[in-house]
């Protein structure tokens, strides 16, 4: 059973609809690559797809320890090869991490965050991406700010 229908829409554009939620997602061809640029490229939703998939995965594992990663960011960079054949060549996400425990600001222990920060690395994404594409990942730990405070 499929898990996403697509339609091409003409001019380098596409609707992408996730069947179980009817969630669309538009997709455009980027500037310098014939597009108008409008939407989410399809080499942004890889690099999209490696941010969204290391700060999951490092919430699942968090949720376990009794953490929440509420308030966390992410800022994510792609960049193309200059070279044909034209391909993603870097992705770089830099994340802020911030845990809270019971709705308090908790900065983990040195054993937690090396064990959720080697989650970050091995997220299914990051495991799946060809490994020509450098996955630069930098993580920095912040304390959260109480929840009555937001």
């Amino acid at each position: 059973m499929p898990t996403i229908h697509i339609d091409y829409l003409g001019e380098l554009r596409t609707d992408c609809t996730h069947l179980q939620s009817g969630t669309h997602i538009t997709t455009d061809a980027p500037t310098d690559n014939q597009g108008r640029g409008e939407a989410f490229s399809p080499t942004d939703l890889v690099a999209n797809a490696l941010a969204t998939c290391i700060i999951t995965t490092m919430a699942i594992h968090a949720r376990r320890d009794g953490l929440d990663l509420t308030g966390s960011t992410l800022d994510v960079t792609k960049v193309m090869t200059s070279q044909p054949p034209r391909k993603i060549a870097r992705i770089g996400v830099d994340l802020v991490l911030r845990a809270n425990r019971d709705g308090n600001p908790f900065l983990p222990d040195d054993q937690t965050r090396a064990r959720l920060e080697d989650i970050a690395h091995t997220c299914p994404v990051a495991i799946s991406l060809h490994p020509d594409i450098e996955q630069a990942v930098s993580i920095r730990w912040e304390e959260a700010v109480a929840s009555e405070n937001l």
